[in-house]
């Protein structure tokens, strides 16, 4: 704010289209510039605090004021004051404290008058005192039309959470969340773990049987966050389980997949996915991918990733080719899917959880350890990492393993006769 100069010759020029004089005589109002000065004021300065005394009647002359409401949401719940409205005559009146904040909204020249020569001598004269009125009419129109559009936006929001809830419980009903995931079967093990950043996610997890004894499971990762990311998720789980019924093959999926969700997809999301079928019998693991993230195997006592065919993100690019690769998988190897939102979850000044600490987390729990229990390990070292519960990506993990056979028992020793 610059040091206040006095009105000049022409200070009530600029206010010849006020409401506010625009029924007084002219001659009059110019005749009451004792006690009154300009201010000039840069873009975002203070011109009122919110419970300070206030003697001054301010009338913006150019540029624009702002007061800023105790209840504010943000900017758009501002009350704009034009020039040749009027601000601060409410505790000029009753001689409280001023109840909002005052800024000016771009560079802006105000006059301040004082509080007698306002009510002593500008609203003695003839027609200003309802030109007041008029102001302040407009302004409480105004004011009660912002109020019930907030209002309502205040309602939509809470109508949109409301729904969000709903899509969050149906996104998650998609996934096999049950745990373990297949808990009649002594053949196969298996744990998913899903934690969205948001209301709703774009990660994805699925491990059903397309046979008796062919297993196929997958993990993926949409593009972007929110809603859209969360519809194009649903989109490509759906397909994956059709798909996935009737052709037993992870490449020649992959490729169908991709040239599905390159239809039509102006929103040019994509989505990273692993996917693999295990033959139970056998132990033999056909799989591809699209991009994601390499899984860790544990097998043999060594925890290393998973070597991994090439391919595309699925989605991105139309006629996109896949390969697969084959492992067998013995009794007693176990494979750890996740996304990246595990091994990038970071800490306050931007270190990364890494992959190498999950390795060091799973290889210390060791090949046998309980599934389900390994993956809620991992969740919460990451949230003692980054020192927080909230999540800035989703976090999702799928564990498969081949049971070891169970020990043969140990024979009682047999006694010896007398």
């Amino acid at each position: 704010m610059s040091t206040p100069t006095p009105p000049d010759a022409d200070w009530f020029q600029a206010l010849a289209d006020s409401p506010l004089f625009a029924r007084a005589d002219a001659t009059l109002v110019r005749q009451a510039p004792a006690g009154c000065e300009r201010l000039r004021l840069d873009a975002g300065a203070r011109l009122l605090h919110a419970g300070d005394p206030n003697q001054r009647v301010f009338i913006p002359l150019s540029g624009g004021l702002q007061v800023q409401l105790q209840q504010r949401q943000g900017p758009q719940d501002d009350l704009a004051i034009a020039p040749g409205e009027c601000v601060g005559e409410l505790s000029a009146i009753d001689g409280k404290p001023v109840s909002a904040d005052v800024v000016a909204a771009t560079d802006t020249e105000v006059l301040a008058i004082a509080q007698d020569v306002f009510w002593n001598r500008l609203m003695t004269l003839p027609g200003v005192a309802p030109g007041l009125l008029t102001l302040l009419s407009e302004r409480v129109r105004r004011s009660t039309e912002q109020a019930l559009r907030a209002q309502g936006e205040r309602l939509e929001l809470r109508h949109l959470h409301k729904e969000l809830a709903v899509a969050s419980q149906l996104q998650t009903s998609m996934l096999p969340l049950q745990q373990p995931l297949f808990p009649g079967r002594a053949d196969i093990e298996a744990s998913g773990l899903m934690e969205p950043a948001a209301k709703v996610g774009g990660d994805l997890f699925d491990a059903f049987f397309v046979r008796e004894r062919l297993l196929f499971f997958c993990i993926g990762d949409v593009s972007g966050h929110g809603i859209a990311s969360a519809l194009f998720m649903a989109r490509a789980i759906g397909l994956i389980r059709i798909l996935a019924m009737n052709t037993p093959h992870p490449d020649r999926l992959l490729k169908k997949l991709n040239d599905r969700l390159c239809e039509h997809n102006d929103t040019f999301l994509f989505v990273t996915l692993f996917c693999a079928f295990l033959d139970l019998d056998s132990g033999r693991m056909v799989y591809a991918n699209g991009g994601h993230c390499p899984p860790l195997l544990h097998q043999g006592g060594v925890l290393r990733e998973l070597p991994l065919p090439k391919g595309p993100l699925v989605g991105a690019l139309a006629s996109a080719r896949f390969l697969s690769m084959t492992r067998q998988l013995s009794p007693g190897d176990a494979l750890y899917c996740y996304t990246d939102g595990v091994t990038e979850a970071q800490t306050p000044t931007g270190e990364e959880f890494g992959e190498a600490r999950c390795r060091e987390l799973l290889d210390a729990l060791g090949p046998g350890a309980d599934l389900q229990q390994a993956l809620r390990a991992l969740r919460q070292a990451v949230a003692r990492f980054t020192g927080s519960e909230a999540l800035e990506d989703d976090f999702t993990m799928l564990a498969v393993r081949r049971p070891a056979p169970p020990a043969p028992p140990i024979p009682s020793p047999t006694e010896t006769p007398p």
